[in-house]
């Protein structure tokens, strides 16, 4: 059989593996099937939560001006971060873009460094150095947040290729938007990755606006995994709101990876509630679109009705989370502002790897 039609085959077979584990979430008479314990529940419900509260208190900060630079909010989009990093451990890596800090909480990294990082602090994971665009924790796996567009993905080519080298069974996952999934350097990772048979999953969170230009008009397909089956690996379309979707098929190509079967393509369709850029009108959007959305399909609001209208966990388990979310948050800009800032020596530190 030609090399071609198999690997059309191969992918179009594991396209509807993924599909099917996704229609297994679905809310049928408001029963919902899942395998997660509680722990694993409260743990989703507060990486939301805390991506959530993160960002809002930053919508607010930010406007005092003592925050420098640019920042970009990824609120409403909390499901695919929290859905995918959960499959995760620290030895598997990520590669993020300017709208990081929800992959960087769901993958671990500290809250108060974090917070601490875009105030431009001393005690920022970075020595605040790097802020808001460029937030990295290599002992969580996280290999950064990148200002330039799509320009994670042959990292995350490079920390697969190193796992299969070694012999371990990580995974590198990155994230990129509608406009990253246009950008040529995803392309070449994604074909090096499906050449190698590279343990690399791919997640375009299309958001529906590549900066201010609508992806409807920019994206030639209707989906970006559509184009998985011209590298010859499978894709699959996921509904961003529902965090139950997005774990259950990223599981399943992360299983994929971790087995040795190669990448996978997963897009997650999803909204941000803020603007591109804080300081964004958004003038483009639609009147009482954000609005809308946040009455009827927000990730958080959703994970709650399921969970609790299912009996898997009470809204008085959900609200002490909350609480600790709030006390957490405001610590950490308590701490933030009141930390050092980094000195002229410190130029000088950081410039070079030690081996």
């Amino acid at each position: 059989m030609p090399r071609a039609i198999a690997c059309w085959r191969w992918a179009v077979n594991t396209r509807n593996t993924l599909r099917t584990i996704r229609a297994e979430t679905t809310l049928e008479n408001n029963k919902m099937s899942t395998h997660l314990s509680t722990e694993q529940l409260l743990h989703a419900y507060q990486v939301m939560r805390t991506i959530r509260a993160f960002e809002e208190r930053l919508h607010v900060e930010f406007a005092t001006g003592e925050i420098p630079g640019f920042v970009h909010l990824y609120a409403g989009e909390e499901a695919s971060a929290a859905g995918v990093m959960a499959h995760l451990r620290d030895s598997d890596c990520i590669a993020s873009n300017h709208r990081g800090h929800g992959h960087c909480i769901a993958k671990g990294v500290d809250v108060h460094g974090m917070m601490a990082e875009i105030y431009g602090k001393k005690t920022g994971v970075c020595g605040g150095k790097g802020g808001s665009m460029h937030i990295a924790d290599l002992e969580k796996g996280m290999l950064g947040a990148n200002g330039i567009v799509g320009a994670g993905a042959p990292l995350v080519a490079g920390a697969a290729l190193a796992a299969k080298l070694k012999g371990t069974d990580d995974v590198a996952v990155v994230f990129f938007g509608d406009g990253g999934s246009n950008e040529g350097a995803v392309f070449e990772a994604m074909n090096l990755a499906a050449i190698m048979n590279l343990p690399c999953i791919f997640v375009a969170e299309n958001n529906g606006y590549a900066e201010a230009t609508a992806s409807n008009w920019s994206v030639a397909c209707d989906h970006i995994a559509d184009r998985a089956a011209g590298f010859g690996m499978p894709g699959v379309t996921i509904d961003g709101y529902d965090f139950f979707a997005v774990h259950e098929a990223a599981g399943a190509a992360i299983e994929r990876a971790r087995s040795g079967q190669g990448p996978s393509l997963v897009e997650v369709k999803l909204t941000r509630y803020y603007g591109h850029f804080e300081g964004d009108a958004q003038t483009y959007r639609a009147p009482d679109e954000v609005k809308n959305l946040r009455e009827t399909r927000d990730c958080l609001m959703q994970f709650r009705q399921r969970t609790t209208r299912a009996g898997l966990l009470s809204e008085a388990q959900l609200d002490q989370v909350d609480a600790q979310v709030e006390d957490l948050i405001e610590d950490s800009v308590r701490r933030a502002k009141s930390d050092p800032k980094p000195q002229p020596a410190d130029l000088l530190s950081d410039v070079y790897v030690s081996y």
